[in-house]
């Protein structure tokens, strides 16, 4: 309720990033390693993909452990009590259960009670999606803020016999934290979001959910692991994140030469180079760290812009674009002025 005397605020308030955070498994697992068990190469997935390895969770640690790890790196550097708390989304493909959601345990285990918690799947693009719920949710004034969080155990979920995909994924958690933006803060100035769901079969994980259940006596034709057709998703993934790139820029009121950072979704570093050079982009302000982690999913971007934001990469007044594209087909954009 507006005090007698003072102004009312004006929505859609401007919203910022206050805090960013992200956690990573200790488990490393180089392409070396996987040599022993697959039929494949250092040579042949890095020259193929830029992945030399990637972090894979422990087996009792869950996507709600490690969401709650970055949520808590989140709200420490954004100095916001997870008390205080209004709205948590997670993003994830990889929930600890069906239901409930993943948010739900993230609540618990951060005592955010206070908080409404839900999840999105919108895979590879997820983290983008919780972004522009959780923008337009605090910049109408029903939450004073929002926490982030893109969260992936894809390890659970990779047939380790089929080289082709196994060598691609790994686990980790990114998160960040939405408040109004006031006194000329920064803000995010836009965003772009699409799905082409008539493309669904080229990546998904086709048994465990009602069209093949995982239950007693059911033996899947289908099973719970992710299944890629590979050529056609790259052609996808650069049209549809240039798209994504040009539109979101141009949504902001700016052009490529006003972007100081892009953080790409972090799945291949071939895709990475085509968008770039479509974009006609300098690559050296492009920030990449797939090298170390390979394709988290919803967490890749999320990962990526604590990385950026922790290593000084990302300066106040900075415009910074975030571009993802995943299962779906789903894709992403966000341009944010630091």
């Amino acid at each position: 309720m507006t005090e007698p005397g003072s102004t009312a605020p004006t929505y859609p308030l401007p919203v910022r990033i206050a805090g960013t955070g992200s956690y990573l498994p200790e488990k490393v697992m180089t392409n070396h390693d996987l040599e022993l068990t697959v039929d494949t190469s250092d040579e042949w997935i890095t020259s193929r993909t830029g992945i030399r390895e990637r972090r894979i969770a422990r087996e009792d640690e869950f996507t709600s452990h490690m969401a709650s790890e970055a949520a808590k790196r989140a709200l420490e550097q954004a100095k916001i009590d997870p008390a205080d708390i209004d709205l948590i989304v997670v993003a994830t493909i990889t929930p600890d259960t069906l239901t409930p959601a993943t948010a739900c345990y993230v609540q618990q285990q951060i005592g955010a009670f206070k908080s409404v918690a839900f999840d999105v799947s919108a895979a590879c693009s997820g983290f983008l999606y919780a972004m522009e719920l959780a923008r337009h949710a605090v910049g109408a004034g029903a939450f004073r803020n929002a926490l982030i969080i893109g969260a992936e155990k894809l390890s659970a979920f990779v047939d380790w016999n089929d080289r082709n995909t196994c060598v691609l994924f790994g686990d980790g958690a990114g998160a960040a934290v939405l408040v109004p933006s006031t006194n000329g803060g920064g803000r995010i100035l836009s965003s772009c979001l699409g799905t082409d769901g008539a493309q669904a079969e080229l990546l998904n994980i086709p048994g465990g959910g009602s069209a093949c259940p995982s239950t007693p006596g059911c033996t899947p034709t289908k099973t719970a692991t992710l299944a890629m057709q590979g050529r056609e998703v790259f052609k996808h993934a650069v049209n549809a994140m240039r798209k994504a790139s040009t539109d979101g820029i141009a949504a902001a009121g700016l052009t490529i030469q006003d972007i100081d950072l892009i953080i790409p979704h972090q799945a291949n570093l071939r895709i990475i180079d085509a968008i770039v050079e479509r974009l006609d982009f300098s690559r050296e302000n492009v920030f990449i760290n797939l090298d170390k982690y390979g394709n988290t999913s919803a967490a890749a971007v999320a990962i990526a812009l604590d990385e950026a934001h922790r290593q000084g990469r990302i300066k106040p007044g900075d415009k910074v674009l975030l571009v993802a594209f995943g299962a779906g087909l789903t894709w992403a954009s966000a341009v944010i002025e630091w």
